[in-house]
């Protein structure tokens, strides 16, 4: 019923739109406040309409735009100190964009003092950009003129037109400190740049991966990693310890309950401050560039080896114990709840070789979201599920007598994710790999290491392959048993995809199908175009819509849409026979023949890969930074109807693809 409701709203909401065509939210006076002979304030007000905002100053990369006074010309004045706003702002989690921004509501007036040299001929120009979104939609960002000169000491600002600014503003290196001045337009082809997001009407642009199910995967994903470190030699054999040492320190078994949840509690809040505190040192769009950083996946390769091959007993990893030594004492010698607190920090460190790699996977994976949030809510998953036995046992101390000890099925849990490791491993270096065009690890290659991996697991699983550390295991378990069969039918089930077979289940993981140099396979979707303007001149010549795929080789989910939705039949029919399917990869780091710089956000940026390229075209002309990133387009660059983002539902693809077809015929 909500959902109805929704949509119905939104219909409504688009019809008005079209109809009223020019949509303007917020109202700008300016005026000229004098202070002395020689001095003066300029005050810009606007007034905005319920339930718009506009955004603050100085929002991170990869936001909507934020609200910046630009002067173009000052002649006979200075300015003095930077503009100030007379009202605070407002935070909250942005459903149009998904990351915690600040905003203006109602009206707010922003002020500049200046200092006039000659007050008979001074001259002062410029605009205010800003950007104005409600609960369901954003508009295109604005710039309002502004006019100051002698005499005038208020002038009302024009009609507010929805400014469509076209094409990268590409900047001279030597001219890079003075953008003042208005720039050539050095594309000619800028109407494929001009921005569509006040076209699209429509908030699933922009929010629809950010829904609840968004943040109910992270949280499950950082859950499920907490359970497999439960069950880690780091952390097992610490649960009856920790428990039975509260229960016994306390006068009453009711107090020792009571600490130890707040033991777990104090769990939870390390984790969570690890997420927030990673967040902010990087911050959510520099953990996603990071994500496909050569470095970046190189060193997560590099240390997912090393911790692997410790899991196997080549070595081990531990913080310096003098560290541990140190928290124990200072537990020891505190009190009450600060104590508690440094006994969980002490337990994050000595778990820290078992639950590092994991707590790593996580985040890397986490990261590619572009969300500010997203880790914190992925450690908070992954404490919680950590706290939980500490917790559970403290409150029912009778049922660890049924606990299995600790003993050689701990190395075994070891040893398995020793494998595990090796194998997410390769992934990372297939990142680094695919983005910067090395061609070091194809699909047979990476599908062959994973093979051997699995093939090696299971060997291992039925005692056919010993480590060290690990005990002469007389007879075979049923677990092992079953886990080893497993292991085996994975690497069998992977042999196909040697000849090309799609592999749904590993193809958020393997290269992808096009990296295979024997393929017998020939379902798969390919784009017939990777560049966007060679693309949209195609489509106008033989007079076909465009998808745009905004994609990226480190993204699991559009490796999942590839094999799951695009090769059924539906899907590959509508994308071969009545589109151009064109597809930008926005982690691409080819460098460019010509690099050049842009101007977003009164900032400027530069442009050295293509995927810096592509990235700038999805958040410029569509307002948005996630991918998978879909978009239907006619043959002048406008949307033939909201974005779509994943699913793996071939229907609701395929009902994505005739909508914009009914759309593009009509026209």
């Amino acid at each position: 019923m909500k959902k109805i409701i929704i949509t119905t709203y939104l219909l409504i909401a688009s019809c008005v739109a079209l109809l009223a065509q020019i949509q303007e939210p917020v109202k700008w006076t300016f005026e000229k406040k004098d202070l002395t002979t020689t001095a003066a304030e300029l005050i810009f007000k606007a007034s905005i309409e319920k339930p718009w905002h506009i955004y603050g100053m100085n929002l991170p990369e990869g936001g909507p735009v934020s609200t910046n006074i630009v002067f173009e010309n000052l002649s006979g004045v200075e300015l003095e100190g930077a503009v100030t706003a007379t009202q605070k702002t407002k935070e909250s989690l942005d459903q149009n964009f998904g990351m915690l921004l600040t905003y203006y509501e109602n009206k707010v007036d922003f002020k500049q003092k200046i200092k006039i040299k000659d007050d008979k001929k001074y001259s002062i120009s410029g605009y205010v950009e800003y950007m104005a979104c409600n609960d369901e939609t954003c508009l295109a960002p604005v710039r309002e003129p502004f006019t100051f000169k002698p005499s005038e000491q208020s002038i009302a600002a024009p009609v507010a037109i929805q400014e469509l600014s076209v094409v990268p503003v590409v900047v001279p290196s030597s001219e890079v400190e003075d953008i003042t001045q208005p720039q050539t337009l050095v594309n000619p082809k800028e109407a494929y740049w001009e921005p569509v997001i006040d076209l699209m009407q429509d908030s699933s642009m922009l929010s629809q991966d950010r829904g609840g199910m968004f943040w109910l995967i992270i949280f499950i994903k950082g859950f499920l990693g907490g359970l497999i470190a439960i069950f880690t030699p780091c952390v097992w054999p610490i649960i009856p310890m920790t428990v039975s040492f509260f229960l016994k320190r306390a006068v009453d078994r009711k107090k020792g309950k009571r600490d130890s949840l707040l033991y777990g509690v104090s769990i939870v809040v390390i984790y969570l401050l690890l997420g927030l505190i990673i967040t902010a040192i990087f911050g959510a769009n520099a953990l996603n560039s990071l994500s496909t950083s050569a470095f970046f996946n190189l060193l997560f390769f590099t240390l997912l080896l090393i911790f692997g091959a410790s899991f196997l007993g080549a070595f081990q990893i531990a913080l310096p114990a003098s560290w541990t030594t140190r928290l124990d004492k200072k537990a020891e010698s505190t009190s009450g709840i600060w104590s508690i607190f440094l006994m969980a920090f002490t337990l994050a460190l000595v778990s820290f070789s078992c639950t590092g790699p994991i707590i790593g996977t996580l985040l890397v994976d986490v990261s590619v979201s572009g969300s500010i949030l997203a880790p914190a809510v992925g450690m908070f998953g992954f404490a919680l599920a950590l706290a939980v036995p500490f917790t559970f046992f403290a409150m029912f101390p009778a049922l660890m007598r049924v606990m299995p000890k600790s003993g050689g099925w701990l190395n075994t849990v070891k040893v398995t994710l020793g494998f595990l490791e090796l194998a997410f491993a390769l992934k990372f270096l297939s990142v680094a790999d695919l983005a910067y065009g090395w061609g070091i690890l194809d699909r047979e290659v990476f599908l062959v290491l994973w093979i051997v991996i699995f093939l090696m697991l299971g060997l291992y699983l039925l005692g056919r392959i010993r480590f060290a550390y690990d005990s002469e295991m007389k007879e075979l378990s049923f677990s092992r048993l079953i886990l080893g069969m497993i292991s085996f039918a994975f690497a069998i089930y992977m042999i196909p995809g040697l000849w090309g077979a799609p592999l749904k289940t590993i193809s958020a993981f393997a290269p992808p199908l096009y990296t295979q140099d024997f393929n017998l396979y020939k379902e798969e979707v390919e784009a017939e175009f990777h560049d966007y303007e060679q693309g949209m001149e195609y489509a106008r010549k033989v007079n076909k819509p465009v998808l745009i795929d905004f994609t990226g080789y480190g993204c699991v989910n559009c490796r999942k849409m590839e094999v799951s939705v695009w090769i059924q039949p539906e899907v590959k029919k509508l994308m071969t026979e009545n589109y151009v399917l064109i597809t930008l990869y926005v982690d691409d780091k080819t460098a460019l023949e010509q690099p050049y710089t842009v101007i977003e956000n009164n900032k400027t940026y530069n442009i050295k890969t293509i995927g810096d390229k592509w990235s700038y075209l999805q958040r410029h002309k569509f307002g948005a930074n996630a991918q998978p990133y879909y978009v239907l387009l006619d043959n002048e660059a406008k949307p033939l109807n909201r974005a779509f983002f994943f699913t793996e539902n071939a229907h609701e693809f395929a009902d994505f693809l005739n909508s914009g077809l009914k759309s593009y015929q009509k026209d």
